[in-house]
Parts: structure tokens; C-alpha cells; sequence
């Protein structure tokens, strides 16, 4: 998903998030779209987790 540096807080919520479920990431903020690295092993949960934020996202916007 794009984002916006009008968006405070978005690498903080995803963070959480995956912390919540105990997975680790770093997270490398640029001007366009974000990256984050989180354990290769944990990638597909991790996918789950920022699909869902995503789709809470635009069920707010709708």
C-alpha cells in the first residue's frame, strides 16, 4: 500500500501489530513506501497481519 509522510503513526501501528504477535521487524522509512524485514520464517504471518491493518483501512475510508 502507498503511503503518505501525512500519515504519523503508520510504521508505529504496524509495529505494534507484529510485535503483538511476537514477530520482529525493522522497518526503513522512505519517501514513497516503506520496507520491512522482518524473520524470513514469520514472512507469511507477517503478510497476514499487514493484509488485515490494510483491510481495516479501507473499511474505515469506505
Amino acid at each position: 500500500m502507498h503511503s503518505s509522510l501525512d500519515a504519523v503513526g503508520l510504521t508505529g501501528v504496524m509495529a505494534s501489530r507484529l510485535a503483538d504477535l511476537g514477530i520482529s521487524v525493522n522497518i526503513i522509512a522512505a519517501l514513497h513506501h516503506d520496507h520491512l524485514f522482518v524473520p524470513w520464517d514469520r514472512r507469511e504471518e507477517a503478510l497476514e497481519c499487514l493484509r488485515s491493518l490494510q483491510g481495516q483501512a479501507e473499511n474505515r475510508s469506505a
